[in-house]
């Protein structure tokens, strides 16, 4: 029987003798390669904090104490010495199985959710203060990865460790990367703690030989306040104790014994301390070493070639490649195109363009505040910018969409990508509510591609529109419609009719549910014999009023279709139109339901859960044609 599955419990795993850890840290290796091989997942970061993780697990007692992973998609070893081994741990991502990450509902030992970046040092801070409110002893640790250092929250928090708590620690998990490498001044200045430890020797020798003198412990307590100065001779002036946190490391992240010996170290503490933890993203897996970035977030792969599995077809692009490399092709021919991600060149197709016109592009790290400020201060200079930002990210920008991009009304375009499932990730990052929250906002001009070529389209139209533009679409695979040589631009606003009804039923449809919408019509039509009308919305905002009213007069039905929540959507903009016009149609609006969507296998079997697949959208549909025919039947 391996160790691995002795283990069902965190107290399994402290009566593990010393020496038998190494192979169980082979083992749980094998595993999280077997199983995301098959179903992906976040690899690399996940094999780079296997040692680690036990040695949390070994010194602390969750859920009694509280670890706290940021992003958490590096949880994997936590889930399997929690009680999430086995089959449990083989449905990782999948429909009815556990998620990516970790999760209050799922696990007592998941102490706090997450998914984004940046947010474990503030909750565990908050749970320090409730903690010392309460009178309580447990341990509270905030497991953060040194990209988590370029984002704001976790430096508003180390702003308020030392007058909050003083018992508090963090281990920072240094693996020089988030995704892509990591940029910046905070990234320089760890490389500069790694490559020269002569500071920490000299501390701890100097502590250690002051305590053996007579009256040494009121001086090394005196030199504890001067050590910040004195390390300034050797090193730029600390970083986190300037901030109030006792600074410990670098160690290695992938020895146990010396991992626990400063685990049980900061245990002790009576200040907040900060251990320095040097790990390898992808060790283990080979091809995962040597392609970091490809192993953050995989399909499933061949554990010898790294190649992806997938079955889908792979002449087809995705929709970010296809944004990527549409853009590369407009910033060739004009230098004033700007492309900016955050610390996501890869995941939103900006790697073509960083690769081939460098001084086009900037990675400012987990920051996408910064990102969208940082987009307007050169637009403000007659930069076109294009910003590629997850959906589920930008929400964090919304702010800064607001004041400092369409209250200035700056010619900023922002590529809102996984606008829509985001199906083994789930909740916490489907984009499904970009539009709720960005259409509110005056001069914003939102809108959707129904392929590839019409996202070029829209691409071209926005960076030359001189406005605030979002451009949201779906993660994976696009349509496999073929792109211009040359794109076309778009007026702003204008919706395309598809298919035109008999006067009864007519489909307003948004991006990728177009085509849903055009399958849906089909099956409406086969079964009942009456032409349903399909219309492309392309906008969000501005709406093609003069279309909606004109279909209004024509239908008794209108109905809306779009891969967003209902509340606040595209159709909840085509509702107040209609009812502000004094138009009174029957209305359905079909979109996701106000709730969060969880995770699951795939984008098909999510949606059929929630009634969105195309049959069911059919059915939808064919119970309006049932009534109008219903009501024609009685008058004749």
């Amino acid at each position: 029987m391996s160790i691995l599955n002795q283990i069902a419990s965190p107290q399994d795993l402290k009566k593990i003798p010393a020496d038998k850890l190494p192979l169980l840290a082979h083992e749980i290796r094998s595993e999280i390669i077997n199983v995301t091989s098959q179903k992906g997942g976040h690899v690399s970061p996940n094999l780079g904090v296997v040692e680690l993780t036990i040695a949390l697990h070994r010194v602390f007692n969750t859920p009694k104490d509280k670890l706290l992973f940021d992003v958490s998609h590096q949880c994997y070893t936590h889930k399997l010495l929690t009680g999430r081994n086995g089959e449990t741990f083989k449905n990782l991502r999948q429909s009815g199985g556990i998620s990516g990450f970790c999760n209050i509902f799922e696990s007592e030992h998941d102490a706090f959710g997450a998914g984004h970046a940046g947010t474990a040092v503030s909750a565990a801070l908050g749970l320090c203060a409730a903690r010392d409110r309460d009178g309580t002893d447990e341990h509270i640790v905030a497991v953060v990865g040194d990209a988590a250092l370029t984002n704001g929250v976790t430096l508003e928090a180390f702003n308020n460790i030392a007058s909050t708590t003083k018992k508090m620690i963090v281990v920072l998990n240094d693996n020089k990367m988030s995704i892509a490498k990591n940029v910046g001044a905070i990234a320089k200045y760890l490389n500069e703690v790694i490559t020269n430890p002569a500071y920490n020797r000299l501390y701890a020798d100097m502590n250690a030989f002051l305590k053996k003198l007579p009256f040494g412990e009121p001086i090394a307590k005196f030199t504890e306040k001067t050590a910040i100065d004195a390390k300034g001779f050797i090193l730029p002036s600390s970083f986190f104790e300037y901030f109030g946190l006792m600074y410990i490391g670098p160690i290695d992240g992938h020895n146990i014994p010396l991992l626990e010996k400063y685990l049980n170290y900061c245990k002790s503490s009576t200040r907040p301390i900060l251990l320095h933890v040097l790990t390898q993203k992808g060790r283990g897996l080979d091809v995962a070493v040597r392609n970091p970035e490809k192993f953050h977030g995989a399909t499933p792969y061949d554990i010898n070639t790294g190649e992806s599995t997938s079955n889908s077809n792979k002449s087809i692009p995705n929709y970010q490649d296809a944004m990527g490399k549409a853009l590369l092709r407009f910033a060739k021919k004009d230098p004033k195109i700007i492309g900016i991600t955050a610390a996501m060149a890869s995941g939103t197709g900006l790697s073509f363009l960083k690769s081939e016109l460098p001084k086009q592009f900037f990675d400012v790290g987990i920051a996408e505040e910064h990102a969208a400020v940082f987009a307007a201060g050169m637009a403000r200079k007659g930069y076109k910018t294009v910003t590629a930002i997850y959906s589920t990210f930008m929400q964090r920008a919304f702010d800064c969409a607001m004041h400092d991009v369409c209250l200035q009304n700056l010619p900023a375009t922002f590529c809102l990508d996984r606008a829509g499932l985001s199906p083994n990730d789930g909740a916490t990052h489907h984009g499904l509510f970009d539009i709720s929250y960005l259409r509110p906002l005056p001069r914003a001009v939102i809108m959707q591609p129904s392929n590839e070529d019409e996202l070029s389209d829209m691409l071209w139209t926005s960076i030359n529109s001189g406005k605030p533009c979002f451009i949201r679409y779906p993660r994976g695979k696009a349509e496999g419609v073929p792109i211009k040589d040359e794109p076309e631009t778009i007026e702003i606003g204008k919706a395309v009719q598809l298919r035109e009804s008999d006067g009864d039923i007519c489909l307003w449809a948004l991006g990728n549910m177009v085509g849903e919408a055009l399958k849906a019509a089909d099956i409406v039509e086969a079964q009942t014999g009456r032409k349903i009308g399909v219309v492309n919305a392309r906008f969000a905002k501005p709406l093609d009023i003069e279309l909606l009213l004109k279909h209004a007069d024509e239908n008794k039905t209108i109905i809306t279709i779009e891969d967003h929540s209902v509340s606040g959507g595209f159709g909840s903009a085509v509702l107040e139109a209609l009812a502000s016009n004094n138009r009174h149609n029957n209305i359905e609006l079909i979109g996701w339901p106000d709730e969060f969507i969880p995770h699951g296998t795939d984008v098909a079997s999510i949606r059929k859960e929630f009634n969105l697949s195309t049959e069911q959208i059919a059915e939808r549909v064919k119970k309006h044609v049932s009534k109008r025919s219903l009501i024609r039947e009685i008058f004749h």
